[in-house]
């Protein structure tokens, strides 16, 4: 039992607890301070999303809502996991860490990549994906990290031996932690090629929210492949395993916090752009007109129809009516010649010969 003069720590507190207080490991208590000062962060952005709610005048913004608070939850709980990691491990630590690690990091990931989905579809002039659609989404691609980690808590632990985790090797504990995230790699590198799609559209505006999340997913990216790396080959010992795991969950959540939540925070309020859009094709869509009553709308209607049969037999009859002119004048000039010019036919003179013969 530490004693307060040595540690820092009642006399009174358990053992597994000193991390939590004990002055001789000081990160304990600069993680503790810093994953508490995250959750109260992340208890701000939930209830300044609740506020600015009825403030969000893009349409579309406003179908993401659900799925942004459904992110700051899992911020939210990777921050208190932190402090699983802290305390020492035991038999009720173990298979929270192991269940709650891949969970909470699989939801988050799922709210990043259904949110990078989206913008695929709007920076490319295309229907988005209705509120509904993506918290539903996002809940069903997490629930399979979800299935994953029963399924391991059940065939290690045998349904009864809770210990078990604090009673393996610190090697095979790490493998397994490790392959227990294969779910939670894949989805990670999802959503950072879904979010390089964002870049390739023609509306612009869009592509910011795609800057947060593809800047989000290269640190997160990063802070994995640094605690996967020393956690397997690194040679600080056992003693260093839950200080590693413990700061990757605080780094990783800040992150999640700067580089996303506070940026899109920004842009949460902001005015919906019609360049944002496609414009409507007015001339080639046909549009629904409204039916008209009345006796007076039907005399226009009828008139417009006789109007135009009559132009268009105009048209269709043009030829014939000018060679009709043309023989027309050919007639009256003909018929306007003096009758004293005629010439005589040779019957009418044979006739006068004969008589005066």
């Amino acid at each position: 039992m530490a004693t307060t003069s040595t540690s820092g720590c009642p006399s009174s507190l358990d053992a597994r607890y000193h991390r939590l207080c004990d002055t001789t490991a000081i990160w304990g208590i600069v993680l503790e301070a810093v994953a508490a000062v995250g959750a109260v962060t992340s208890v701000a952005f939930v209830f300044a999303l609740l506020i600015l709610i009825c403030k969000v005048q893009d349409s579309n913004r406003r179908k993401v809502l659900p799925t942004q608070f459904l992110f700051l939850l899992g911020v939210l709980g990777i921050f208190g996991l932190t402090f699983a990691f802290i305390i020492q491990l035991d038999g009720s630590t173990g298979p929270t860490r192991f269940f709650l690690f891949g969970v909470l990091f699989s939801l988050c990931f799922s709210c990043l990549l259904v949110h990078a989905f989206n913008l695929t579809k709007l920076v490319h002039g295309r229907r988005p994906l209705s509120l509904l659609v993506m918290l539903s989404l996002a809940v069903g691609l997490s629930l399979v990290q979800d299935i994953i980690a029963a399924e391991y808590l059940i065939l290690t632990m045998n349904r009864t031996n809770v210990v078990i985790f604090s009673e393996l090797s610190a090697s095979r504990r790490n493998e397994d932690f490790v392959m227990l995230l294969i779910y939670v790699l894949f989805l990670m590198a999802l959503t950072c090629l879904m979010s390089c799609f964002i870049f390739c559209g023609s509306f612009s505006g869009w592509k910011r929210h795609g800057v947060h999340i593809f800047l989000t997913m290269l640190l997160s990216i990063a802070i994995w492949v640094a605690w996967i790396t020393l956690l397997l080959i690194s040679t600080f010992g056992p003693a260093w395993d839950d200080t590693i795991l413990s700061s990757a969950l605080v780094a990783n959540g800040w992150v999640f916090l700067l580089a996303y939540v506070v940026p899109e925070f920004r842009l949460l309020t902001k005015q919906r752009n019609p360049m944002d859009y496609p414009v409507e094709d007015t001339f080639c869509k046909p549009q629904l007109m409204k039916q008209s009553y009345g006796m007076e709308n039907r005399a226009y209607s009828q008139e417009e129809i006789t109007q135009g049969l009559e132009e268009l037999g105009d048209t269709l009859y043009a030829p014939y009516s000018t060679h009709f002119q043309l023989q027309n004048r050919t007639s009256q000039k003909d018929f306007s010649i003096p009758r004293a010019q005629t010439r005589t036919s040779p019957y009418n003179d044979y006739e006068g010969r004969k008589d005066g013969s």
